[in-house]
């Protein structure tokens, strides 16, 4: 059966201009602030078959967290495989994924990560609230982070989470923190090997081994590019106040 590529675009993405092929629409809804016209960098397909692997990806994930298989339109799975298929890809060009929310005061970029549910988007919710109009949300989802010892930068993609807040800019990354809930808000910067496993768990790591090297080489040299640090936080805004006075510098 020969597949119909009925939808095509091409986008700008973390610097690099990317040729999508798929099968439905939703996917270039998505990424309709990011169209460019140029001659692309490289090219992303999708198939049914990259659309059950992300389906069968999400099945095993909620089997293993203990909860109810959710059940996803094939429309949304091949979103999935499209950023999938790019975050390959862009390994290539030092640009690794990062599960994170990021968000940029005065030009200047801010990360924060942690388990799934401490509250991230609350979190940079918070700075937003604090900082007013000086405070732009990067991404809030999965952002690309282009790495190179001469500087590191942080995009805006689509894949920007369920609130989607983000913005097609690039900022430096100054800083990267790690959250944990706690009743009183402290915080301290941290080493790498502190916060590595937390790095490694959170960036999208590819199954081949070449690229997986090199992603591990990537978050090697981000580790020693940006402050790291640890916070322990409420959800009230006092805890932005407590992170951005000590990330501020």
């Amino acid at each position: 059966m020969q597949v119909k590529w009925s939808m095509k675009g091409t986008y700008k993405i973390a610097g690099r201009v990317i040729a999508v092929a798929s099968i439905y629409e939703k996917v270039h809804a998505l990424c309709a602030d990011y169209r460019y016209d140029g001659t692309a960098d490289f090219s992303v397909i999708t198939t049914q078959k990259e659309i059950e692997y992300e389906r069968n990806k999400s099945r095993n994930e909620d089997i293993k967290e203990g909860i109810s298989v959710r059940h996803f339109s094939d429309e949304y799975l091949e979103t999935l495989a499209v950023y999938r298929q790019i975050a390959e890809a862009m390994i290539a060009y030092d640009a690794i994924l990062f599960h994170g929310s990021v968000i940029a005061v005065d030009g200047i970029g801010y990360l924060f990560t942690a388990k799934s549910g401490t509250g991230k988007s609350t979190h940079t919710r918070l700075w937003r609230a604090l900082l007013g109009e000086r405070a732009v949300m990067i991404n809030d989802d999965k952002p690309l982070i282009h790495v190179s010892e001469h500087g590191i930068m942080v995009y805006g993609t689509p894949w920007d989470g369920k609130h989607r807040l983000s913005t097609n800019a690039s900022v430096p990354l100054k800083a990267i923190c790690v959250l944990e809930r706690a009743e009183e808000n402290h915080m301290e910067q941290v080493t790498a090997d502190y916060v590595y496993d937390m790095l490694v768990q959170q960036v999208y790591r590819p199954q081949n081994p070449q690229k997986l090297l090199r992603t591990l080489q990537l978050i090697d040299v981000l580790s020693e590019n940006v402050k790291l640090y640890k916070l322990g936080c409420n959800m009230d805004i006092s805890a932005a106040e407590t992170a951005y006075k000590a990330m501020k510098g």
